[in-house]
């Protein structure tokens, strides 16, 4: 077990789409790339398919609620109501633990 290790937070966002065509991949990368210039951010993992599933990792939850009150991501959240998603879905977890496995 890692000593240093340091209890951190997960915002897990899971959506579904809708199905008409957007520039929803351009909005998607820009908010990872602004998610990262955010004071608190640690890193970002996202896989989509039937489902999306984001996971972004953040040092405190005052972090979280910064970036979820970001006047930028503010706009791409009411895009996504309005033009992205059939419905989506935000946890928010402390990550008390971790461990890995690399070959």
């Amino acid at each position: 077990m890692n000593d240093n290790f340091k209890p951190y937070y997960a915002v897990i966002f899971t959506s579904t789409k809708v199905e008409a065509e957007n520039n929803y991949g351009d909005v998607a990368n820009r908010m990872i790339e602004l998610a990262a210039t955010q004071q608190g951010f640690i890193g970002i993992e996202s896989a989509r398919n039937e489902i999306g599933i984001t996971v972004s990792y953040w040092e405190s939850l005052e972090a979280i609620k910064n970036w979820k009150n970001n006047a930028e991501h503010l706009i791409a959240q009411q895009l996504g109501k309005d033009v992205f998603y059939q419905s989506y879905t935000t946890r928010i977890c402390k990550v008390e633990r971790e461990y890995s496995f690399q070959k």
